[in-house]
């Protein structure tokens, strides 16, 4: 154990400790009535995030003594105990605001979908390092959207779709490990193709479309491309935007079409569905250069923003510490994100460095998402900000994620 400590990370470490103290500044400045209230009290927000924080350091501890080896001749293991986890909630679970996502004891909850991004990752890791074969063969490409899918398919049926989108992040590591490029122009396409015809209509967006389509097919035809393949895209694109009338008002839950609906201004009822929003905006926007000072914030204080302490975190932090604290905080969330990079690059086995770029991009999504949603350029879904927001379930669940890649790294040479 002490060798490992010496070996560990230490600026990831770091960066890490100030987010988390950050975090809970501003968690407690959301829940704030008295300077002369204990913070240690469990009846207050702040006080069982603390309490996390602290039984958080216990978890870092079993995880940093552990046998680094443990994780890859495990992982399945721990997979299937994830998925029984999910699967339990249909059963056992508790139902809060429509979603049968947590486990309750008592006054506090577990939100296993939390947990169970690290299962994935681990998973993943194990199933790329030991094929026989690499990802452009198809059959090896479905079993790693198997082992992302079926936890995806059963957060879905809680159902809540915020969690269930991190899960896309896994296809990052595929990605760097030779999934072909289609994939990712295929999903970057349908949520263009998605946007666009909600803004638009399908009668403006197809003839442009396909006006454009035509326009690069003359552009690259002294390269002779496959004439089929340029068909097969434009049918599936003017297929799928014709449908999306039919999934906003079929498929999509009504709260989930009201968020799409702010998204692209098509709506603007501030007291209703745009509420979470306009409030937000008006919270970052009222803190200026330096912000207003902690405890000072007129929204916050003035609890206007729902969710403020767990979503909508960053907005404190935009209205009482101003751009100062909001580009600090990104600044943060950068250096993380690269430095996670240039660990997982540095990985000399295989599933060290997979289950890297899936902790580096499980943050990542997680950090741009609720960034972009608090700011109003993402639909609001539920996503919250890694080792920032409350929540024990999310603390301990980035905790694990982050700590069991720093014990592989620091393992990295007997990992051959």
């Amino acid at each position: 154990m002490p060798k490992t400590l010496l070996q560990i990370d230490w600026l990831t470490v770091l960066i890490i400790t100030v987010l988390i103290g950050f975090g809970w500044v501003n968690i407690y400045s959301t829940t704030f009535i008295s300077l002369e209230e204990n913070i240690f009290d469990l009846s207050k927000i702040y006080g069982k995030q603390l309490m996390w924080i602290i039984l958080g350091l216990v978890i870092s501890s079993v995880i940093l003594a552990m046998d680094s080896k443990f994780f890859k001749r495990f992982a399945n293991v721990i997979y299937i105990f994830a998925l029984l986890s999910l699967i339990g909630l249909f059963l056992f679970g508790k139902t809060i605001a429509g979603q049968t996502a947590w486990y309750s004891f008592g006054a506090f909850s577990i939100q296993p979908a939390e947990f169970v991004k690290t299962a994935v990752a681990l998973a993943l890791a194990k199933y790329i390092s030991e094929m026989d074969n690499d990802l452009s063969r198809f059959t090896s490409q479905l079993k790693g959207f198997a082992i992302i899918g079926i936890p995806l398919a059963l957060i879905m049926l809680q159902p809540d779709a915020g969690s269930a989108v991190i899960y896309l992040a896994f296809m990052i590591p595929l990605y760097r490990e030779g999934l072909p490029h289609f994939y990712i122009s295929f999903g970057f396409l349908a949520a263009a193709i998605f946007i666009l015809t909600l803004k638009f209509g399908f009668s403006i967006f197809a003839p442009v479309f396909v006006a454009v389509f035509v326009i690069i097919y003359l552009f690259n035809r002294k390269k002779k491309p496959k004439l089929w393949r340029y068909a097969l895209t434009l049918i599936f694109a003017l297929g799928f935007s014709y449908s999306v009338n039919f999934i906003l008002n079929s498929v999509l839950l009504p709260h989930q079409k009201d968020r799409f609906d702010v998204l692209i201004g098509e709506t603007n009822d501030i007291k209703g569905s745009a509420f979470n929003l306009y409030q937000s905006e008006v919270a970052i926007g009222s803190g200026g250069w330096s912000g207003k000072g902690w405890l000072k914030g007129s929204q916050t204080q003035g609890r206007f923003v729902p969710e403020q302490h767990t979503d909508y975190i960053f907005s404190t932090v935009g209205e009482e510490w101003g751009f100062m604290g909001t580009s600090i905080v990104i600044l943060l969330f950068s250096m993380l994100i690269l430095r996670l990079f240039h660990l997982a690059e540095r990985q000399k086995s295989q599933f060290s460095r997979v289950y890297g770029y899936s902790v580096l991009s499980v943050i990542f999504v997680h950090f741009f998402v609720n960034i972009a949603m608090v700011i109003g350029l993402f639909p609001t879904v539920g996503i919250p900000l890694p080792f920032f927001s409350y929540g024990g379930s999310g603390l301990w669940g980035f905790l694990i994620l982050v700590l069991i890649f720093l014990k592989l790294d620091a393992k990295r040479k007997s990992l051959d």
